[in-house]
């Protein structure tokens, strides 16, 4: 498990099993109990907080990362691996994230 890798989580209901993206920074994650992800969604808004992501970046359909919903998630409840973000979607990420947090 590694940031930027985009795996399976299940949320607690009414949510369902959904990919996450984890935001963690990959040297501390073996320490940790918990890691920050933010949930990919198939809702498109199509604002600055989103990363959007398709079939060619290894999801199933049309997609995006949604940064107003970062949250801090327990790493045993975190599954198997669906891909990896490529680096220009990263910058994409960082970009989004600036803009979610206003930073």
């Amino acid at each position: 498990m590694k940031r930027n890798d985009i795996r399976w989580y299940k949320f607690q209901a009414p949510d369902k099993k959904r990919p996450v993206v984890i935001l963690t920074r990959s040297s501390i994650i073996e320490y940790l109990n918990e890691i920050t992800i933010a949930p990919i969604t198939s809702t498109i808004r199509e604002i600055p907080s989103e990363v959007f992501l398709s079939s060619s970046d290894g999801l199933q359909r049309d997609c995006v990362i949604n940064c107003d919903h970062i949250q801090t998630v327990s790493k045993q409840k975190i599954g198997s691996l669906i891909c990896h973000l490529s680096t220009d979607k990263r910058k994409d990420l960082s970009n989004a994230i600036g803009f979610a947090l206003d930073i």
